[in-house]
């Protein structure tokens, strides 16, 4: 079945979309928009395991803790050029960046980290594309989350700022422990969710 794509999307501006114009798209479009590369592109819809997997990073006690200048915050785009405004899953941000209520996008220099849970349909962007995006505009820190044979494997990354790339700090199952600036230790068992 193929659902027609309505007028305003398609061909879109001339140039492409950009960064500023997310914020004013028509109310009938998704909740969840990203731009990359000046082209819109619509979330797929969302799996248990991406769900679930995000509440976990997000709990107050089991999730991501971070120290009293930082906070955690989920589905904001990040707006990396006039062209690219991702939204990863969940972030980690200066607590000052959260003040203002009307914001609707980071600036890089707000973000600290970056965790996308992957899901059907969005393997190449949060394996490839977003990385590439997200080391180039200096975010420090970058986790991927699969899941591998019914069960999460976080992959941790930390930028290495000579090449403005990212290198692999650790493949994470069961747990994830690890040093973003300040100690991680998150139980990645689903099964509590599960019943």
């Amino acid at each position: 079945m193929t659902t027609a794509l309505p007028e305003w999307f398609y061909p879109g501006p001339p140039g492409g979309w950009t960064a500023e114009m997310l914020d004013c798209l028509p109310p009938d479009a998704p909740r969840h928009v990203e731009l990359i590369d000046g082209s819109l592109v619509m979330r797929p819809p969302q799996t248990a395991f991406h769900m679930f997997m995000v509440t976990r990073l997000t709990e107050s006690e089991r999730g991501i803790r971070p120290p009293c200048h930082l906070a955690v915050a989920r589905e904001m785009t990040v707006t990396l050029g006039p062209r690219q405004r991702p939204e990863p899953d969940v972030l980690v941000v200066k607590r000052e960046a959260l003040a203002d209520l009307h914001r609707t996008s980071y600036d890089p220099e707000d973000v600290h980290l970056i965790a996308e849970v992957v899901s059907p349909g969005s393997e190449d962007r949060d394996r490839t594309t977003k990385p590439i995006k997200y080391s180039n505009a200096g975010i420090r820190y970058m986790w991927r989350i699969e899941l591998e044979d019914q069960e999460p494997v976080a992959y941790t990354f930390e930028l290495e700022p000579s090449v403005k790339a990212y290198v692999p700090t650790g493949i994470h199952r069961k747990r994830l422990t690890t040093y973003v600036g300040f100690d991680v230790d998150i139980d990645l068992d689903l099964r509590p969710f599960l019943g």
